[in-house]
């Protein structure tokens, strides 16, 4: 069983160093709406875990998570802001995005060690990720709202110079 923490936290490591490899070349392209919506979508297949009985989750635990994902998502809508450069939204880069990151990563694996002695190894699975849903979803709407915020900036520019 303690095995299993330590391969469970390496993988969250893991991760959470392509995710900020991945952020850091971000802003370097373009932003789409598809860019934006799609993590969500993918990450919500990962919910076929709780078909089976070792990664459910207790009602109390579920609104645990989510509670703990809101406020963390807080962290990471206030640290992923938009720019245009011609006609086109970047994601602007933030050092302080990657602190937050490798923070969030401490708090989660301090946590996930102190619960795994008193929660089962597969319900800690099961709210680390309703806890990681809970946090991508609100950040990716917020992304998604600034950037359509910004699209239709960018059509009343270009609609107001072409008239």
């Amino acid at each position: 069983m303690v095995s299993l923490i330590y391969f469970s936290t390496a993988i969250g490591i893991i991760m959470a160093l392509i995710v900020l490899t991945i952020r850091m070349k971000a802003s370097k392209k373009p932003v789409s709406a598809k860019k934006i919506i799609l993590p969500p979508i993918f990450m919500s297949t990962g919910a076929l875990m709780f078909i089976h009985p070792m990664f459910r989750v207790t009602p109390p635990e579920i609104v645990e998570a989510l509670s703990v994902g809101l406020l963390f998502s807080i962290l990471l809508i206030k640290t992923s802001n938009f720019e245009i450069r011609g006609e086109q939204i970047y994601l602007k880069r933030s050092k302080a995005f990657a602190f937050i990151l490798i923070g969030l990563l401490i708090v989660r694996i301090v946590a996930k060690l102190i619960l795994s002695s008193s929660i089962d190894v597969g319900e800690l699975s099961g709210m680390f990720w309703i806890l990681a849903f809970g946090m991508i979803v609100p950040w990716r709407i917020a992304m998604y709202l600034q950037y359509k915020k910004l699209c239709n900036e960018i059509n009343n520019h270009i609609s107001g110079t072409t008239v």
